[in-house]
């Protein structure tokens, strides 16, 4: 370790680290984002995972899902497009054999569900019903294509946002809404779906982008076009999470894009989010989640605050 990251992990020690979101206490604010950490236990040989918020599985459905075509990962300036497409195993796989590796960590869960109709989401959520406690969320991901005939995202719609939530009642824990920053109804949806009975929504999702080959003069991805992650993206992160909180003061937000480090996870926390996750960072550095919670604990002591959830929404008013 070096001496920069002991004194970070030394100033970190004397902040609280707890903070709740809706209902729930987590013990820390920094958690993995969807689609970055596998589905169970992939990160143990690098991070404790006890030790982190929680573990943010990939995005479920209630089938077995091939995803895109190949190629589904291509670099880009100052980040990531990817059109993996929600490959999964379903959730009564994930439920029988992922889940497991991930109990044995010590975890808590947040477990990630999407679907291509209301129906989908509903069935996503039944099977969950009976999930083992480690498992204290549901994150609804809305950001996929539906096949309810309007609209080509259910976050772009605020009335079928709504529809999905009260469907995925059934899962019997808090649920977290994932809403895209592709839509100027951000405010709307968010107001929505906390209406529909989501405890906390999850801003922000990738952004609709398009990549082409100069050899072929073709798109890079195999889909065509994909979404574009990491820090390209984070200060439309840290906006759409102000608007919000500044049109929803009440409404609990899980703040996400492009954070690689702990400034990063501050800013969102400034902008009105009481806990961070981490996403595209982790494929450069398995280990980021470590050391942006390090990181974003050190910065709350250099600010003087006992705990780090002094920081959610203090950059709208002096700390």
């Amino acid at each position: 370790m070096s001496r920069q990251s002991r004194r970070h992990s030394a100033e970190a020690t004397a902040v609280e680290r707890q903070v709740t979101v809706g209902s729930l206490t987590l013990s820390s604010p920094v958690m993995t984002a969807s689609g970055t950490a596998g589905y169970g236990s992939e990160l143990s040989s690098y991070v404790d995972l006890s030790q982190v918020g929680a573990v943010v599985t990939k995005s479920i459905a209630p089938y077995e899902w091939a995803g895109n075509p190949a190629p589904r990962i291509h670099t880009v300036q100052a980040g990531m497009i990817n059109a993996v497409g929600l490959q999964g195993p379903g959730v009564e796989y994930w439920l029988q054999n992922e889940l497991p590796k991930l109990q044995s960590t010590g975890a808590s869960v947040v477990c990630s569900i999407w679907g291509r109709s209301i129906d989908d989401y509903a069935s996503a959520a039944r099977m969950l019903a009976a999930a083992p406690p480690e498992v204290i969320a549901v994150e609804v991901n809305l950001s996929c294509p539906n096949l309810e005939g309007r609209g080509s995202m259910f976050a772009h719609d605020a009335e079928l946002s709504a529809e999905v939530i009260e469907a995925t009642e059934v899962c019997n824990r808090p649920r977290w809404a994932k809403l895209s920053p592709n839509t100027d109804r951000l405010v709307e949806i968010s107001e929505a779906v906390s209406t529909a009975g989501a405890e906390a929504v999850t801003l922000v999702n990738t952004l609709l982008g398009l990549v082409f080959d100069p050899d072929t003069a073709r798109p890079v991805l195999g889909n065509g076009g994909g979404g574009v992650s990491g820090p390209t993206i984070h200060p439309i992160a840290v906006r759409a999470i102000a608007d919000v909180r500044a049109a929803l003061p009440d409404v609990p937000i899980v703040g996400v894009g492009g954070v690689v480090n702990g400034w990063g996870a501050a800013e969102l926390m400034l902008a009105g989010a009481q806990a961070v996750q981490v996403g595209t960072a982790t494929f450069a550095n398995p280990a980021a989640i470590t050391d942006i919670q390090d990181q974003l604990l050190a910065y709350a002591s250099s600010r003087g605050l006992r705990s780090v959830s002094q920081l959610t929404s203090a950059g709208i008013a002096p700390l």
